[in-house]
């Protein structure tokens, strides 16, 4: 047995404080901004966050709940993570039983939005830090300060390289009715995923409803959320993922998946994913503190590594992604995204039976 003495107290005693300490220290070595400091010393009697969220993947949403914990030691970020339409019922079974849990909301359904403002359910507040972020985040934002947009998400085909080729890949949606892709594909449910909602919302505007019936001919394999295709090409079960995120691709291919992006001739798909702050947030100063987090450098440089686009101009854009200026973009207008999914939801439902 080993002695306990004076030394090991004093070592184990020292190790102690130390810990302590340490969060004290790492908050000091920060820099923050002067709106910053203030609403951080508020948020530390609040103590946490809780942030429901469908606009990345789980993990680098869990990557953002450590990134800002860091930034901002003593206040713990809850990241609820799924898809926004489960995301936004949720929110919405919490409205009903009269409970308070979410303080920030993330969906990459915009009508989301739209329809929490016009309900009264979001804190009006525009995050300094907002100010500094790429011209398309700042346009798509909330004109009254009551959303914010964080994540602009590009959707488009994915391949698998290894047995499927450039030459013989489809180059645009409209090639997904051809029935040499029967069984070959892979897709999310715009009843879960908001982003594969204003897919749908662009496919009919382009395409008519026959292109779902076309489409759905050829039995693609229907997951939820835009990411599962990125799954289930990584499994080899389909070779061609539609309506995925570049993020999710890109950073799957990072590990060595083989998987390659497909830039549709007829339109990448751009999402505008909005963030906001609870009314009812039961801690409204740490959701503050997050809304400021999310429009700052820090949180681009906490989702680069997973391969989402940057929102600010000093941080750079992931690495494989193209230019977003060297894109055919296609995105549905605020209105459309609102009246359309549901439209889109059950147009689906009744033609693909799920």
């Amino acid at each position: 047995m080993t002695g306990i003495t004076k030394r090991t107290v004093l070592g184990a005693t020292a190790a102690i404080t130390a810990a302590a300490i340490l969060p004290a220290r790492r908050a000091a070595a920060q820099t923050y901004t002067a709106h910053e400091q203030q609403l951080y010393d508020a948020a530390k009697a609040e103590g946490e966050v809780t942030w429901y969220t469908g606009q990345l993947q789980a993990q680098p949403s869990e990557a953002v709940g450590h990134a800002f914990t860091d930034r901002f030691p003593g206040v713990r970020c809850n990241v609820v993570r799924t898809t926004s339409q489960v995301a936004f019922q949720r929110l919405s079974q919490d409205y009903r039983a009269s409970v308070a849990q979410c303080d920030v909301f993330s969906s990459t359904d915009y009508s989301h939005f739209t329809f929490l403002k016009r309900e009264g359910r979001l804190m009006e507040y525009r995050p300094v830090n907002a100010a500094g972020m790429v011209k398309a985040a700042r346009e798509a934002a909330d004109p009254d300060g009551y959303f914010q947009v964080t994540y602009l998400a590009l959707y488009l085909l994915a391949r698998r390289s290894d047995n499927l080729s450039e030459a013989d890949a489809p180059k645009s949606w409209r090639e997904l009715t051809d029935p040499k892709w029967r069984n070959k594909m892979a897709v999310g449910h715009p009843g879960f995923s908001g982003a594969i909602g204003n897919w749908a919302i662009m496919m009919r505007k382009a395409y008519g409803e026959p292109f779902f019936r076309e489409f759905a001919r050829n039995n693609p394999q229907v997951g939820r959320s835009a990411g599962d295709p990125v799954t289930t090409l990584n499994a080899g079960e389909r070779m061609l993922g539609v309506a995925v995120p570049s993020a999710a691709t890109l950073f799957s291919a990072s590990r060595g998946n083989p998987l390659t992006l497909i830039y549709p001739t007829d339109g990448t798909l751009m999402v505008a994913a909005p963030s906001g702050a609870i009314k009812s947030a039961p801690k409204p100063n740490a959701a503050k503190l997050f809304m400021e987090f999310m429009t700052s450098p820090a949180y681009s440089e906490a989702t680069r590594g997973f391969y989402a686009e940057s929102l600010r101009p000093e941080v750079r854009p992931p690495e494989g992604s193209r230019p977003l200026d060297e894109l055919t973009l296609i995105s549905p207008t605020p209105e459309e995204v609102e009246n359309g999914i549901p439209e889109v939801r059950e147009l689906w439902r009744d033609i693909f039976g799920v």
